[in-house]
């Protein structure tokens, strides 16, 4: 391809996901960079994904959280420039390799997204049952993820994928949304998949209910006229709200000895929900299972969806744009990592503080990556050596485990270098090494110099303070948290 692409397909392990690798190694063209397969479950065997054909395959696992997660683990995993997301349940035309990349060369860099063409087969010998209508809808959707390409620094300048949507619903809707209002575009390609209908259960159209929920965060990120910019109908919302209306005040009006009144209600009740009964019937095959499930489902739909939408409204009150994980996290390394012995020059006296390597494996868990930004004067006190500093930052990588990005100062403080914190050079440093917008960066550190130089650099600065550190610079820090995991725990859960 002559764009660099990472094609990322989140899976909790369906069947499907066979059938999408096997069209993926037998389609022609020219293959991308990387296929990672991010595992979503929460535990299980390791997954096939062995094929010949296929262009170099890695699994990634996010231990369960959902698939807006799943997708975040996956870009955040990848290096190329543009990232094309695929579900688990569709198939890919077998010309698929050649159309995403004639889809994504050459496009301007004010476009950040590329939609496929969705293609949802319904039956041709009877009328399509309420659930395949629905999957139907995919064919026609704005922005779903089912095949879907965005350009990584969109994704990063946004924070991906909203994790507080749980569901595969509208968290694609959400992030197209945040990516246009950047005054990015989001444009259609010419590639093309199949999403077939999967197989469920007949009591499916009850538990997509919860999306009502969803719609209620969608309106609160991004006002009333959501849906219009999002491309999504309304649904019978309304309608189903008057119907739980009508249904509660037929109990209430014959909890109240008043039957003319409750009668009416529950005349009005009956009367809403045989058309919408009728509704989904008379579009459908009209088998006896199928007539049976609808007016049960019917009958149960409308206040099920109410009571959906009130706990949404409830849950999601004062909500706040999302803002994601930080591209990359850089910490102090004495007083923060390990315990500070000043000038230290022997690998065998580098100790990790409690807790250090696994804050940092949390972190790298969620495609997080790391580095280290260090003070070093004892170079220019002479009373160590860099081939010194550079053997002790050697065996801190071997004791908690690898890093993006290590940089030190070696210079004393009256030297005047860009480089030594409270200056900002090294964090620019490393975020330019690595491609990442300092606005995207957090520095963890202990001491007031290490916080100043990511205000200084744009990024965002949190203190883990010790005994050492000033009362002052404690006072003085914006974000001052008591522990290292603390400090983690806030990047990791978006307070940062």
């Amino acid at each position: 391809m002559s764009v660099q692409c990472t094609v990322v397909v989140p899976t909790i392990g369906r069947p499907s996901l066979d059938v999408l690798l096997d069209a993926l190694a037998t389609a022609t063209g020219p293959r991308p960079a990387e296929l990672l397969v991010v595992d979503d479950r929460p535990a299980g065997k390791p997954l096939d994904v062995a094929r010949d054909g296929l262009p170099p395959v890695r699994v990634v696992r996010t231990g369960g959280g959902g698939p807006a997660r799943a997708r975040n683990l996956g870009w955040r995993t990848a290096r190329t420039e543009w990232i094309a997301f695929l579900d688990d349940d569709v198939v890919p035309d077998p010309d698929w390799y050649e159309r995403l990349a004639e889809d994504l060369d050459g496009l301007p860099g004010d476009v950040a997204g590329s939609q496929g063409r969705v293609h949802v087969p319904l039956p041709e010998d009877r009328r399509p049952t309420d659930w395949e209508r629905g999957t139907a809808g995919l064919a026609t959707s704005s922005w779903i993820t089912a095949d879907l390409a965005y350009r990584r620094t969109a994704l990063a300048r946004v924070g991906g994928f909203d994790e507080r949507f749980p569901r595969a619903f509208r968290e694609d809707s959400d992030l197209a949304l945040r990516v246009m209002d950047t005054g990015a575009r989001l444009v259609r390609g010419r590639r093309r998949i199949t999403h077939p209908v999967r197989p469920v259960d007949r009591w499916i159209s009850l538990r997509v209910q919860a999306g009502n929920a969803d719609d209620v965060l969608m309106r609160r990120l991004h006002g009333p006229d959501w849906r219009r910019r999002a491309d999504a109908a309304l649904g019978r919302r309304p309608q189903h709200t008057a119907i739980t209306a009508a249904a509660v005040a037929a109990v209430a009006f014959a909890a109240a000895r008043t039957p003319r009144a409750a009668a009416l209600a529950a005349g009005a009740w009956l009367a809403g929900t045989a058309e919408f009964a009728w509704r989904r019937i008379a579009s459908g095959p009209r088998t006896r299972a199928e007539v049976t499930t609808m007016a049960l489902t019917s009958a149960a739909i409308p206040p099920l969806a109410t009571w959906h939408w009130l706990k949404g409204v409830v849950q999601h009150r004062g909500v706040q744009t999302w803002r994601g994980l930080p591209d990359l996290v850089l910490f102090d390394r004495d007083g923060t990592l390990v315990h500070d012995f000043p000038y230290n020059g022997d690998p065998d006296w580098v100790r990790p503080v409690d807790g250090a390597r696994e804050a940092l494996d949390r972190l790298r868990a969620r495609g997080v990556r790391v580095g280290v930004v260090s003070n070093q004067s004892g170079v220019a006190r002479r009373l160590i050596t860099t081939e010194q500093v550079e053997a002790c930052n050697a065996r801190l990588a071997e004791l908690l485990g690898p890093f993006d990005v290590i940089r030190y100062c070696p210079h004393g403080p009256d030297d005047g270098c860009a480089c030594r914190k409270p200056a900002p050079g090294m964090v620019k440093d490393a975020c330019a090494e690595l491609g990442v917008d300092p606005a995207r960066c957090v520095v963890i550190g202990d001491i007031g110099a290490d916080v100043d130089a990511a205000s200084a650099a744009g990024a965002v600065g949190i203190l883990v303070p010790t005994p050492v550190t000033r009362k002052s610079e404690v006072a003085a820090a914006t974000r001052s948290v008591k522990t290292l995991a603390v400090g983690i725990e806030n990047v990791l859960t978006g307070r940062w």
